[in-house]
């Protein structure tokens, strides 16, 4: 349908809106959904993306989930792209890339935590953002409480979720988590949380 007959579809919805509660009410048509051509890719430099979108910064956590099957160990990466969703449901999300080899992993296990680092846990985030390396070497952590997912020792706060929905996003994949639990941990005063900001770690100021 062109922009023609959605034009006219939504006038005829108009009117019927105001006819009688008798008369029937034509539902707007839904947009035709379809994959980006080549062609219609905006020019945009991939090096100049990274740098102006670096320029918003950004919280660090890691995103971890328990081990499933004939797994030995749970599974973690370190994530800039979380974000709240909805109060209600209380929703978050993430995006990780397609080519991640921890993703499926968390697919899998159906449930994660986010573990919003402190200002101090910069090392931590550079080692779950290593591949091919034990991860949880030396971590102290627990069970989160609903999912079992790691919960990481000394974070400023962290998230207990079941995977609520998976959308496509480009090169990446769009995660949805439904919170179970959540809070900071036990600290007095709250730890301050690590920051990304122009590709480098930094935090707020006192």
């Amino acid at each position: 349908m062109g922009q023609a007959g959605m034009a006219e579809a939504a006038v005829r919805y108009l009117r019927s809106a105001r006819a009688t509660a008798a008369e029937p009410v034509e539902a707007l048509p839904r947009p035709e959904l379809r994959c980006v051509r080549g062609d219609e890719r905006a020019p945009l430099d991939q090096r100049e993306f990274r740098r102006v979108l670096g320029t918003f910064a950004t919280g660090v956590t890691v995103v971890t989930a328990p081990a499933t099957g004939t797994e030995s160990s749970p599974a973690g990466f370190a994530c800039q792209s979380f974000t709240s969703l909805s109060l209600d449901p209380p929703l978050v999300a993430f995006m990780v890339a397609r080519t991640s080899t921890t993703w499926p992993r968390i697919a899998r296990a159906g449930v994660f935590c986010v573990n919003i680092l402190a200002a101090d846990q910069a090392g931590l985030c550079r080692a779950f953002a290593a591949s091919g390396t034990d991860k949880f070497a030396g971590v102290r952590y627990d069970a989160a409480p609903v999912s079992g997912s790691p919960r990481l020792a000394d974070t400023a706060a962290w998230i207990d979720c079941t995977i609520h929905a998976v959308h496509p996003g480009g090169d990446h994949v769009i995660v949805v988590g439904r919170a179970t639990a959540l809070g900071p941990l036990e600290q007095n005063p709250p730890r301050s949380p690590l920051l990304f900001h122009r590709g480098h770690f930094t935090h707020l100021q006192p």
